[in-house]
């Protein structure tokens, strides 16, 4: 069978996987990344099935496009199949756009129109499609949405206590790193216990309430700068210090954007949004990163406890992402705060980062995850080829 091509742009990066069908699940047969887009040091990777780094160049990237077109080139001189189809991640797709679909010009044009729900991640994916028009034109293509997953969510956690006019325009909870969470309800597969809260920290964070394998609640809201304080993100903010920014410091909306999605978080609080550098800080006695690691944690306790209200308790807390798979001390100090609930972690196993975390008498289980939103992709593109 062909493989599938999947495409995960960013803001400035852009990831690539080359999946094939065996034994009913998706397998990597090649994994490519382009790093730094826009900057004269941005950074091509691509690694072959056994993890063999067969592309190491650092180049300048003017875009994702310039980015795309050098690892097509070098797909190609290695002589992989064609692909079947092309699947796209999108962050976003607005009030219209919330399944995993094939792409029409019609879909585009709907993407082109919620342009103002992702303005830093829509144009630049959506120009990338056109792109791989021209390089790939017989090949379908599909989009494939975060925020798909969470259209179980009930209407009591998707609305806004806002009038309903703006609501009927999309203002909304959407939630996001769909993909993510529905790649570990897929790993977990018929073990996914009824009651179970993913973490999805990394430099964007979120969590996840997952009733029966159905997403019922999430922390992110109308954009991924809602929910716990992120990076470089605030997290949910009292609405009042939008318009004390706005009234007292004249700031417009691109400077609040500008604030709220790249000069807040962790990188406010201690300077960095580098977990490691700051977790290494907080050891040497600085208190502003010792002080973001405790917000960072204290947010991600309040939002779990939240969600044993809402799912009736927990039988099983998920760490995933970039920090939840490789920070014990985040781990270990959001579980010290839930205690309360019954939650035991083994230190060994917590320090070692292994699979199970909890102790064997543990109330709740505590896991480690490796998210696959790029395999999901190739499945959902699969899905919807067959």
């Amino acid at each position: 069978m062909k493989p599938i091509l999947v495409i995960n742009s960013g803001s400035s990066s852009l990831k690539i996987g080359l999946f094939v069908n065996m034994n009913g699940d998706e397998y990597a047969i090649a994994r490519g990344n382009a790093d730094a887009i826009g900057s004269e040091n941005g950074k091509l990777q691509i690694f072959d099935e056994q993890g063999n780094n067969v592309l190491n160049d650092t180049k300048h990237l003017d875009s994702h496009k310039a980015a795309f077109s050098e690892i097509a080139k070098r797909l190609a001189a290695l002589k992989y199949d064609s692909p079947a189809a092309i699947g796209h991640r999108f962050v976003h797709g607005g009030p219209h756009l919330v399944a995993h679909q094939r792409i029409t010009d019609e879909v585009l044009s709907t993407l082109q129109q919620a342009v103002h729900f992702a303005p830093l991640h829509i144009p630049p994916a959506v120009e990338l499609i056109r792109y791989t028009e021209k390089i790939y034109p017989q090949v379908p293509q599909f989009a494939c949405f975060d925020t798909a997953f969470h259209q179980t969510i009930p209407e009591a956690a998707y609305r806004f206590a806002i009038p309903e006019e703006y609501f009927v325009e999309g203002v909304r909870r959407y939630g996001f790193h769909g993909l993510s969470y529905a790649s570990i309800v897929f790993a977990l597969g018929k073990n996914v216990p009824p009651k179970v809260v993913v973490a999805h920290l990394g430099n964007g964070a979120s969590l996840a309430a997952i009733a029966n394998g159905k997403s019922v609640d999430t922390s992110m809201g109308l954009t991924p700068t809602g929910g716990i304080p992120m990076g470089s993100r605030t997290g949910d903010l009292d609405p009042g210090v939008s318009l004390f920014l706005m009234r007292v410091h004249n700031l417009n909306a691109d400077a609040l954007e500008t604030l709220l999605n790249h000069n807040a978080g962790l990188k406010a609080l201690g300077g960095t949004n580098d977990m490691r550098v700051l977790q290494k800080a907080s050891d040497d006695g600085d208190h502003n990163a010792s002080l973001a690691i405790e917000i960072f944690c204290r947010s991600i306790a309040k939002t779990i406890a939240s969600y044993a209200a809402v799912l009736g308790g927990i039988d099983l807390l998920i760490f995933a992402g970039g920090i939840g798979e490789h920070s014990s001390t985040v781990r270990a100090n959001v579980c010290e705060w839930l205690k309360f609930l019954g939650i035991a972690i083994d230190a060994e196993r917590n320090n070692s980062s292994s699979s199970v975390i909890s102790t064997d008498v543990s109330k709740i289980a505590v896991r480690v995850m490796v998210t696959e939103e790029e395999k999901q992709i190739a499945r959902h593109c699969r899905a919807l080829l067959q």
